[in-house]
Formats: C-alpha cells, structure tokens, sequence
C-alpha cells in the first residue's frame, strides 16, 4: 500500500466515514483500530482507553484472534511504550519496539512486534486514550523503521477525528442514561399509583373477609389482619422508595436531608456499606448547598464505581460559618500525579471548579492501596 498524500486522504475520508456510522463507545473504539491498521497497511493495532488506577478500562485490538488475545491474558498496565503517550502526549514512531529502554516484555502467548508507530486521541487537553500500530508491511531498509513520516500525519488526522467520534459517543451514551434515569422515574410514579391502588384493595379486600369466614374464624381473622398489615407495610414502603428516586430538592428539603436521602439509596443499591453522618451543619447559601451536593455525588459515583470499596463513609460538619464535606473509602486508591498526568481527572477538575466557585477549597488524599478522602470547605454567607 503506497502512503502518499494522494493515496492516504481518500482512505482517511473513509475511515472517518466508516467511524461517524456508530453511536455506542465500543463499537467507535472497533472502528478505529480497523481502519488505523487497513490506513497504514500493519499487521497489528490496538487502542487503550485508560482507567483511574494505573490500567485500561478498555482495550481493543485488531489482528489478534479471539483465542490468541485469551491467551495473552489481563489487559496491560500503564507502563513502558504503553504509557508514553498518555502521559507526554507525543507521538512515538521506532523502529524495533523491543529495543526501546522503556520496553519492559509481553506475556508468552503475545505476538511478536518490531517496528512501532503510536499516538495520543485527545481532546484538548484530555488523553482519551493512545492508538498503538506494529509491524508495518513492508520491506525495512537498513533496520529503520516501516511507518514513515507520511503515516505519521496521516494516523495524527485519524486520530484526530477518532478523538470527536470517541467522545460523541460518550455524550451519546451519557444521554441515554439520562433518558432512562428520566423513564425510570416516570415509571416509578406510574407503578406506585397502580400498585397503591391495589394494595388500598387488597386491604380492604381483607378486612371484609374477616366477617364472611366461618371455619376457625379466630385463626382466619389473625391471618387476615396480617395480610392487611403487610399490605399497608408494602405500600409504605413503595411510598418511600419513589420519594427516593425523585430529584434532589434542596429548596424543599435542605442539604443534610438531601444527602443523608441519596446516601441511603446507594446503600440499599450497592454491595459496599455506605453511612452518612452530620453534626452541627448551618443552613448556608444556595450555591455552597448545590455545589456541596454535587460533590458529594462525584465523590460517590467514583467510590462505588471505581474503588472497589467495601465502606464509604459521608460526613457534613460545621466549619466555621460554613461546613466542611468529607468522603472517605477504603478502596485500591490512586496516585493522584499519575492520574493528573494521563489526562484522567476521576472528576477531580470539575470538583475543584464547583469548590472554588462558592469560595471554598478541596483536597483529595489518596495512595494506591489505602484508600480516597476527598474533603470540600466552604465558607458560610
């Protein structure tokens, strides 16, 4: 395959093409990888979308059959080659892969590679993840490397685009589960007015049997009242759970209220113990509230989905005039550089934006294997 100017657009334009066709992250990541190895004419490709802790959350290749990619076994760390360009952002084009100083081995079962073209997708100034080229197929002069300069610029126009595929398909699916969360809620609504309905009857229904039973009517009254008083039990109790499911209403019900509601939800949903205390808390103004609030959530959503903690603990104390925040885990933890480096913010950026926008500050404490604190001060009105 030649790799001018002229042969390589064209084959871009239908990479990009073959990318804009698919909706859901996987598929995006699959389509990359494909057209990045026909573009360039190599025997392998791969993509790694990094995760928070040293990892790859996904890891796609083309070229490697399924049983070979079972064999090589867990997906890579962030290490050597691999971890290049999403810690310095720049490109990486070798001629024998195996030779380079930060080469650190593959497991048995891995294919033999040599010569190595690879580049960050970002978008802006986030790593999204790293698209890996090896064994270009060609002849190679004089031990120098098959992928030339010409691939370079083109994979660095793939990659580009691959970036607005990947994270269109992101928002994509993030809206998705906010039109399910929404769905989900109104069906929520809709089946506690049918099925307090039928509970109401059923209790009614019960009560009335009581007088029309003539055989042990003791025992048959017994059993009644306790069908009647589990009906009324269970209707209570879907009450509280689709109160639980409507949207945080601070307004209505103030910080602690909301938290302390969201925090028991999360504890009956998920596998860790997560327990909510609060000592002392003023009421403070509007945005400290919302911005706490949403803290707190990001804290929560990256303890329960990506710690693997088994107790989460939410504490709201009064600091001052205001209040300080603290979520504390007992998860696998993170090396904060590592993550600020690769791109990877576990939401970091956004909670020190939220912090410093009501005049507050936040600290995060963590260390692989020993867990996450995250704390939020903020001052009072």
């Amino acid at each position: 395959m030649t790799n001018g100017p002229g042969a390589g657009i064209p084959a871009v334009s239908t990479a990009i093409l073959a990318m804009s066709r698919h909706l859901e992250v996987r598929d995006v990541l699959k389509t990359i990888v494909a057209s990045a190895r026909e573009l360039l004419d190599a025997e392998y490709a791969a993509l790694g979308v990094p995760d928070d802790h040293g990892g790859f959350a996904q890891f796609v290749v083309d070229g490697v059959s399924a049983e070979q990619w079972k064999a090589i076994g867990p997906l890579p760390r962030q290490h050597g080659i691999l971890a290049a360009m999403l810690h310095n952002a720049t490109p990486e084009r070798l001629a024998d892969v195996r030779e380079d100083p930060r080469f650190g081995g593959w497991p048995a079962a891995h294919p033999d590679m040599s010569d190595f073209l690879g580049l960050p997708v970002a978008d802006g100034d986030e790593i999204l993840g790293a698209l890996f080229l090896a064994n270009k197929r060609c002849p190679k002069k004089d031990g120098r490397c098959g992928f030339t300069e010409d691939d370079e610029r083109l994979l660095g126009i793939l990659a580009q685009h691959a970036a607005i595929a990947l994270t269109n398909a992101r928002l994509y699916e993030r809206s998705r589960e906010l039109t399910i969360a929404g769905e989900r809620a109104r069906l929520a609504h809709e089946l506690h007015d049918a099925v307090a309905q039928k509970l109401f009857s059923l209790r009614l229904t019960a009560q009335a049997v009581t007088a029309l039973v003539d055989r042990d009517p003791g025992r048959a009254k017994d059993e009644l009242h306790q069908v009647a008083a589990l009906a009324a039990e269970a209707a209570d109790e879907l009450r509280a759970a689709v109160i639980e499911l409507r949207p945080a209403a601070l307004d209505e019900d103030g910080l602690v209220a909301t938290l302390r509601s969201q925090v028991q939800v999360l504890d009956r949903a998920h596998s860790a113990h997560v327990t909510f205390t609060a000592h002392g808390v003023r009421a403070l103004p509007a945005a400290q509230e919302e911005a706490v609030l949403r803290v707190a959530q990001e804290a929560l959503h990256n303890a329960l989905r990506h710690s693997g903690a088994e107790h989460v603990e939410v504490a709201l104390g009064r600091s001052g005039q205001g209040a300080l925040l603290r979520v504390a885990d007992d998860g696998c933890g993170f090396d904060p550089a590592i993550v600020r480096r690769a791109g990877r913010h576990l939401g970091l950026v956004s909670m020190h934006d939220r912090a410093g926008g009501v005049g507050g500050k936040l600290t995060v404490e963590s260390e692989p294997g020993t867990g996450t604190a995250v704390e939020m001060e903020v001052p009072g009105g």
